[in-house]
């Protein structure tokens, strides 16, 4: 598998586009114990063995991020009317061409998960899985009791669907607005708008918080992203 040496130094962690062609100008790195200073050169990842300051690259397979989606931006690649979540990502994170895990609806925000690992993303989407995903709600009604016990049983929405039972969790509740949190082991599309209007609610707000066990990092404002941890991995790896 070739890549360039440029891109091959950013995605394994050395800098940024400009830091790492700089580092190779400046005859720092070795490809197969010979010095090298372009950095358009390509290299084998599989074959060549090459070295920055006498360090061995280690050449990273997969990427795995966590963004704080903003309103506006569709969860997509590619989109020929609205902006997509790659847009903001940087260019040496999307060297190995990641792309978001699942649906969240072009007005809502919050936690979205972007990385290339397709059979983990393969995985943590199965239904089968029964992945749990958590979001905060805000809604033009007045939220009580009884509509935990809807929610329980499992709602039908407008096409006929009758959902899988979810967790309401009321927070604040008047008869103008309601605060709640709301946990689903599916993804139908526009689920969550779709339960609440089963009953006469409109959602004025929709947040993700959380994705099976990963929580969305508060250091996170909208539209920004960090790589997920170690442990983050491990999590949607163990799925």
């Amino acid at each position: 598998m070739m890549k360039r040496l440029d891109n091959l130094l950013v995605n394994s962690g050395y800098g940024s586009r400009r830091e790492v062609q700089k580092i190779i100008r400046q005859k720092k790195v070795t490809i197969n114990g010979e010095v090298v200073n372009r950095p358009a050169v390509h290299v084998d990842i599989l074959k060549d063995e090459v070295c920055v300051l006498g360090e061995k690259v280690v050449y990273k397979e997969f990427v795995y991020l966590m963004m704080n989606k903003p309103a506006g931006f569709v969860s997509a690649t590619h989109d020929k009317f609205d902006r997509t979540v790659l847009e903001l990502i940087d260019d040496e994170d999307k060297f190995l061409d990641p792309y978001p895990i699942g649906r969240l609806d072009k007005d809502t925000v919050g936690l979205l998960l972007i990385s290339n690992d397709g059979n983990m993303c393969h995985r943590v989407l199965s239904p089968k899985r029964h992945v749990e995903k958590k979001y905060f709600v805000k809604v033009d009604m007045c939220l009580n009791s009884s509509h935990i016990e809807i929610f329980k049983d499992g709602i039908t929405i407008d096409d006929g669907y009758k959902c899988k039972p979810a967790i309401l969790n009321i927070l604040n509740s008047s008869e103008e607005e309601s605060e709640c949190e709301i946990i689903l082991t599916e993804g139908k599309f526009h689920q969550i708008k779709r339960m609440f209007e089963a009953f006469g609610g409109n959602v004025t707000y929709l947040k993700r918080t959380k994705f099976c066990e990963i929580v969305l990092d508060e250091n996170l404002n909208e539209g920004e992203y960090r790589h997920l941890t170690d442990d983050e991995v491990n999590i949607l790896k163990s799925i």
